[in-house]
């Protein structure tokens, strides 16, 4: 379960998120919509700890936020391999393999050994469809091979929630669909490889309606910062007004 608590975050004298409530299942997706400037993207980052905020909570794969960061490097580190995130821009090594790109965190920063992380993430690229290519680099794949290669890195320390910030912003319009199986085929198959870290939440901020409604996601419409929905519509379940 995800739960967010009156969340406020300000840049100077602009509130960008005010009050945010929300809660999220485990194993569910979202989609947050909403026009650029709403505040979408700033609560992604808040989710994981990168951006500490100035009121609220949240609590998140086991982890609990409070106003004004505080937490510790080492718990950072922990709620980031808990939590992962694909962003917009993907940011992978291009001088890395897609495989090193994948094993680069487990092997430095949980100290994983080499052989380990090596088989688990040729499993994570037979996941995302790319098992047969794993000595690639990146220029040599396509704009949807880099996002799933992005996709088995952020759950490469074995995350239980996925964030994604845009994920079909740089794609063809044909390959939109395919990001929406791809992340069900990825959910559905931590949940049948019975991982640890148990069923996959994804949390993805998207212009796209397609894409939330193939992924058969609860919507969270941002405007303003707050959280809202259409007056003529019930409210979907997991989303608290503001």
């Amino acid at each position: 379960m995800i739960r967010i608590r009156g969340l406020h975050k300000r840049f100077g004298e602009r509130v960008v998120l005010d009050g945010v409530e929300a809660e999220a299942e485990t194993g569910s997706a979202v989609a947050i919509v909403g026009p650029s400037g709403s505040g979408k993207s700033t609560l992604l980052r808040c989710l994981n700890g990168l951006l500490p905020f100035d009121r609220g909570a949240i609590e998140i794969a086991g982890f609990t936020l409070s106003a004004g960061g505080g937490a510790t490097a080492r718990e950072l580190t922990r709620l980031r391999a808990a939590v992962g995130m694909v962003f917009q821009d993907l940011h992978l090594f291009p001088h890395l393999t897609v495989l090193e790109n994948v094993t680069l965190a487990p092997r430095v920063v949980r100290r994983t050994p080499v052989g380990e992380a090596d088989r688990n993430g040729r499993a994570l690229l037979e996941l995302v469809g790319l098992g047969e290519r794993a000595s690639a680099r990146p220029s040599e794949l396509s704009g949807g091979q880099r996002q799933r290669v992005a996709i088995a890195r952020a759950l490469a320390q074995g995350a239980s929630v996925l964030l994604l910030d845009e994920p079909t912003s740089a794609l063809d319009p044909t390959l939109r669909r395919e990001v929406a199986t791809l992340l069900k085929d990825v959910a559905g198959g931590i949940r049948a490889r019975g991982s640890r870290e148990g069923p996959l939440t994804l949390i993805v901020v998207t212009h796209d309606h397609g894409l939330a409604a193939d992924l058969g996601a609860v919507t969270w419409t941002f405007h303003d910062g707050r959280i809202v929905r259409p007056p003529d519509q019930p409210a979907a379940h997991g989303i608290t007004n503001a």
